[in-house]
């Protein structure tokens, strides 16, 4: 396993984070029968055997369980003190000091530990940071960090690049969370972005790197380019090493759902060239050609984040986004459709929507949720049996 500094903290982060928002589900089909616990704590505590030692969970992830699932599986001695736990502290609304305390608590007794490593400010963007600000989020963090509560401050950050150099310049941040890859260059912080925090010495994590999966596909115009490369390597590696070659980058958090996925990821970090600016001219201009490819054919960008749910209606949204999508990346439509027609009969189809439009306020990277359902619903329904 490879590792960075991460950022000004002393700690050296392994390049490759766990992410643990998509650990594995009893059901995939049915997200509501909750996490597969024996599998969890397998995937997590093998990850730390094998040089894992970056974990980013929040309080909000998995029907609020995620923060107990890392801390019962890490509840053997000596894995707390190999590790370094990120989580996040929601303010989307009014949080009174006494409540935030009772939170950070909670958080605490679900992580089994003393001290949070960093606790992030999540979900920082245009539309909260002036309440953020006027609530003294920041100088209640500092109290519980004078407490020993939590060690280093930061945020995570879903919102255009003008407003993120208002935010990453407004405090001596030890971390930040940001969404980038290779397809969505031009979305939320960019590539320079990623450069200022550098800068200023704030260690810099990387969410979406896969864009919800979708990048672990390669269609035929995208395996195209790949195939002109003369190093072969999975679409998978093309969008890690992407990312890898950023100096700023500390570490790139993947929300792993398999012991698959996760022995696959550690082989590709593991990779002693894994390091900043190791692409060569010639493999940056096939990323550009790729993303290219990718952008040649029409999906909606959707990453599965869930911060749209619930609907009102009952609507699965990133559960049709991803079934569209699956079907152009896969350019095979029979076995989405046959999924698509499940859903509708169990009432989360999007013929439900009655675009009531409370959704889209809340997706991170702007769709227009009611008129993307309305073409995913008309791309995927027609299949009966």
């Amino acid at each position: 396993m490879l590792y960075r500094k991460l950022g000004n903290t002393g700690f050296d982060a392994s390049l490759l984070g766990l992410g643990c928002m998509r650990l594995p589900y009893n059901d995939p089909n049915d997200l509501t029968k909750g996490v597969n616990l024996e599998k969890a704590f397998e995937l997590i505590r093998y990850a730390v055997d094998n040089g894992v030692n970056y974990f980013d969970t929040a309080q909000g992830y998995h029907a609020q369980q995620s923060e107990a699932i890392l801390g019962e599986a890490l509840d053997l001695p000596g894995m707390r003190q190999k590790v370094w736990i990120t989580t996040k502290h929601p303010f989307w609304a009014p949080c009174p000091p006494d409540q935030v305390r009772r939170n950070i608590e909670s958080t605490l007794k679900k992580l089994r530990t003393d001290y949070i490593d960093t606790l992030l400010i999540h979900g920082i963007g245009p539309g909260n940071w002036g309440k953020i600000q006027e609530w003294d989020v920041l100088g209640q963090f500092e109290r519980f960090r004078e407490e020993g509560l939590i060690r280093t401050i930061g945020f995570s950050y879903h919102g255009n690049f003008e407003h993120y150099k208002e935010v990453v310049s407004a405090y001596p941040w030890a971390l930040c969370l940001l969404m980038h890859n290779m397809l969505d260059i031009n979305r939320e912080v960019t590539a320079e972005g990623l450069r200022i925090a550098g800068e200023r010495g704030v260690a810099t994590t990387i969410m979406e790197p896969l864009r919800g999966g979708g990048l672990c596909y390669a269609p035929t115009p995208v395996a195209a380019v790949y195939n002109t490369a003369p190093t072969k390597r999975t679409p998978t590696e093309w969008a890690f090493r992407y990312l890898a070659n950023f100096p700023a980058v500390s570490s790139i958090v993947s929300g792993m759902s398999n012991m698959e996925q996760l022995k696959e990821n550690i082989a590709l970090f593991s990779q002693p060239d894994m390091t900043p600016l190791h692409l060569t001219p010639e493999e940056e201009t096939l990323i550009v050609k790729a993303r290219e490819a990718y952008e040649s054919i029409v999906t909606i960008p959707c990453t599965g984040c869930n911060y749209c749910m619930p609907c009102p209606q009952n609507v699965g949204i990133s559960n049709i986004f991803k079934l569209y999508n699956d079907g152009h990346r896969f350019e095979f439509f029979d076995q989405v459709r046959r999924s698509y027609m499940f859903a509708r009969r169990g009432g989360s189809g999007a013929d439900k929507c009655n675009g009531c439009g409370l959704c889209s306020p809340q997706c991170p990277i702007n769709i227009d949720i009611p008129a993307e359902l309305k073409i995913a619903h008309d791309k995927l329904g027609g299949w009966e049996e």
